[in-house]
């Protein structure tokens, strides 16, 4: 099999996209994804990231992508989880500390950054829109992310937040507790539980 046979194979398994780092971890070469665009037979919508031009483009993969050490959060991962209806207008990403925040800000992107003990708590996969995998944080993760002081989400997207949530059968309370502890928010989540319960 050819590698361009290879890689079209790989590109379709893949939803229609493909980064840079699976092409090569499959022992093909970066030149034959480069001649591939030439052709016209792939599309480069971002570094690192391939994908047939018939294909929608995936925002959340294409940020991912460019932005590895960012895991979607706030309200954009309300909108992942189906927590609200409201598409992002800017995404939100969070960060570690000492990640320099230069070039996603120059994207668009609302930044976050905690600090590393928080920064690994509750990280999640989930299908964006398009069915590609992103890394995001957990429903118990993003709605104590929501209430803390830093990043007051709007009241109305954080109570119909809770709302879904507490009507949701995936629902773990002990979970957000503990996250609730753990990121300064409990008073303000029991205050959402009492009145939802």
């Amino acid at each position: 099999m050819t590698q361009q046979t290879t890689i079209m194979n790989l590109i379709h398994q893949n939803n229609g996209m493909l980064t840079t780092a699976k092409a090569v971890s499959f022992g093909m070469s970066r030149s034959m994804l480069a001649h591939l665009v030439k052709q016209g037979q792939l599309l480069r919508p971002t570094r690192g990231l391939y994908t047939l031009p018939e294909i929608w483009e995936d925002e959340f993969l294409n940020l991912q992508t460019r932005f590895k050490r960012g895991i979607f959060s706030h309200e954009t991962a309300l909108f992942l989880w189906d927590l609200t209806d409201r598409t992002p207008i800017a995404y939100h990403m969070t960060f570690p500390t000492n990640y320099n925040l230069a070039n996603p800000k120059k994207e668009g992107v609302r930044c976050a950054q905690v600090k590393p003990e928080w920064y690994a708590l509750g990280i999640a996969e989930i299908k964006s829109p398009a069915g590609n995998s992103v890394h995001c944080y957990s429903i118990e993760r993003t709605l104590c992310d929501i209430l803390r002081p830093h990043h007051a989400a709007d009241i109305q997207i954080t109570a119909e937040a809770f709302k879904r949530y507490m009507d949701s059968p995936q629902k773990n309370i002990p979970l957000l507790s503990e996250y609730a502890q753990r990121l300064g928010v409990e008073k303000k989540i029991r205050t959402y539980l009492e009145v939802l319960l």
